[in-house]
């Protein structure tokens, strides 16, 4: 059948209506009633909203919605019309848990707030969905050039195009937080690496779940494997919020971090034919609900990993420290343990003459029939040492030159009691410092006595700060500068940063029979979940295993002593 020109000029001008009307009803239409304010305009250029206080009306574009009851109580929109002015952010954070997705386009009544230093509006009194609308995440790049900060994109979504490497898990199990830098890994200020920390600051971003409950059913990034230090990611796209201080990324997409720091199974070779090993253990008391295990299980499971990461060590002489100061009962615990890993007697312990009267003390283990002691242990008497040092001489049993182990824990950084000369001098190395100096000057005139000294410990002093300078400057020589690359030069994190506070100095006749020097990351890098705690920690992720064994990694050298 035929159509007449009239029938079919009328079927064409129908379907072209209806075209226009579907591509009308496809793009999104303004809300009905006007809104008083840009986003922008309740932002404002500055770090608080310009019309706090006040009750305003916005239009946007919902582009996260964490309204459940264990999120954020709230939604993000963001204006799809900005304005010219790059310090004005154009998103927001909506406290409403008014029913509303992703894409909808919305017009938001309520008052302008800044809470803990985001501006949001709360209370709302008005969220009405007219349409919907989309909007891309804008491009950002870390550091911020010219030394602008990320407030000019507070509520807004975003993307990190750039490689993003994980440098703090600490609060991952707790609240769901991890925190990423662009350029790697960051080092503190006063280890050696030429970081500064404004540089730190600016290349870190730290990464929300959504969420402020604590102890989340679903521990973000822990699938299939628990995220470790120095994995990576690409892409990272979400909403920039502020909360507790900080500029938080609540991802809208999720992340999947590369196992670019896969886990060493075992330490790298150090050579020789004698090891030594300088090992934190992370307060290991035999007595429970002190400063280790809480309870009869906790110890058991600390003592499992303690055992699977000096196996692994497969040092000839263990350097311990953090361990619980009454008498051998803690040591030999471990030694039991140790031996009943590696085979009957292997392992024996040195005991501390002089163990001070901390709640812990070092300590000194030795396999039998590699190396056997010269002499009795000796200490030091001086007041300063809370924890005094540990000495003996050692020589192969198959014979050999003989050498001096001397095991330290100098101060902790902690402030508490902290006065004149001991306070914080804000120079980057905490409190106490003039006291650890002094650690290190008695340790240096100690050791100028003793036949090849190789003085290890948890120093508490990162590698350019005073106390290992007083040592360095006394004749002694650290060895993991000499032979670990600069990049794996750390043995613990703290607030994101990697350091070295765990080392190795031999006197430098010693130190030209180091055969080699090698930091195991089986802890710094590994997420407290993994730990043998069990308050807060899932158990599907304990293992008997090396991993999270302590926070402090092991240090290892080898010597050529025959």
């Amino acid at each position: 059948m035929r159509r007449t020109a009239a029938a079919l000029a009328t079927v064409l001008t129908a379907g072209l209506a209806a075209g226009v009307q579907a591509a009308q009803a496809a793009e999104p239409e303004p809300c009905g009633t006007p809104a008083t304010h840009q986003i922008a305009q309740v932002q404002g250029a500055g770090s608080a909203s310009p019309v706090a206080g006040q009750t305003v009306r916005v239009e946007g574009v919902v582009t996260a919605d964490f309204q459940g009851s264990d999120q954020l109580k709230g939604f993000f929109v963001q204006d799809p019309t900005p304005d010219a002015d790059p310090a004005t952010s154009d998103g927001i954070f909506v406290y409403s848990t008014k029913e509303v997705k992703a894409g909808d386009r919305v017009l938001v009544t309520g008052k302008a707030v800044e809470y803990n230093g985001l501006t949001e509006l709360s209370p709302v009194t008005a969220v009405d969905v007219c349409g919907t609308g989309r909007i891309a995440p804008a491009s950002v790049r870390l550091p911020l050039r010219g030394g602008a900060t990320l407030e000019r994109y507070e509520g807004v979504l975003v993307r990190f195009g750039q490689r993003l490497t994980a440098t703090e898990t600490y609060q991952l199990g707790r609240y769901g937080e991890m925190t990423v830098a662009a350029g790697g890994r960051t080092f503190q200020p006063t280890d050696g690496h030429g970081a500064t920390q404004a540089a730190n600051d600016a290349r870190s971003l730290l990464i929300d779940d959504g969420s402020n409950v604590q102890n989340p059913a679903t521990i973000p990034y822990t699938d299939p494997r628990v995220v470790r230090l120095g994995d990576s990611a690409t892409g990272l796209t979400g909403v920039l919020s502020y909360g507790f201080d900080t500029y938080r990324l609540q991802p809208t997409a999720a992340a999947r971090f590369a196992r670019t720091n896969p886990r060493p199974v075992r330490p790298r070779a150090v050579g020789g034919d004698v090891r030594v090993a300088s090992f934190n253990t992370l307060n290991w008391f035999t007595t429970l609900d002190k400063r280790g295990a809480d309870s009869e299980a906790e110890k058991e499971r600390q003592l499992a990993k303690l055992t699977a990461a000096l196996k692994g060590l497969d040092a000839d002489v263990v350097g311990l420290m953090e361990v619980e100061n009454n008498g051998e009962t803690a040591v030999q615990a471990l030694v039991d343990r140790l031996n009943a890993a590696v085979g009957a007697g292997t392992y024996a312990s040195v005991p501390h003459p002089n163990p001070g009267t901390d709640e812990i003390h070092v300590a000194l283990i030795y396999k039998v029939k590699k190396v056997k002691p010269v002499g009795a242990a000796r200490s030091s008497a001086e007041p300063v040492f809370e924890r005094p040092p540990l000495v003996q001489a050692f020589k192969p049993a198959a014979g050999g030159t003989t050498f001096t182990v001397i095991v330290n824990h100098f101060k902790s950084k902690g402030c508490t009691g902290a006065t004149g000369a001991d306070a914080d001098q804000g120079d980057g190395q905490g409190c106490f410092n003039a006291r650890r100096v002094t650690q290190a000057k008695a340790v240096s005139a100690l050791a100028a006595h003793e036949q090849n000294p190789l003085v290890l410990g948890d120093l508490n002093s990162y590698t350019a700060e005073d106390p290992v300078k007083a040592l360095t400057s006394g004749g002694l020589v650290g060895q993991t500068e000499r032979f670990v690359r600069p990049a794996d030069r750390y043995s613990y994190v703290f607030d994101g940063q990697s350091g070295e506070l765990d080392h190795v100095l031999a006197g430098k006749g010693l130190s030209r029979r180091v055969t080699g020097a090698t930091i195991w990351h089986i802890n710094s890098d590994e997420a407290t979940i993994l730990d043998y705690n069990t308050e807060y920690n899932p158990p599907a992720f304990y293992k008997p295993d090396a991993f999270r064994s302590s926070d402090h990694d092991p240090v290892l050298v080898g010597l050529h002593l025959r």
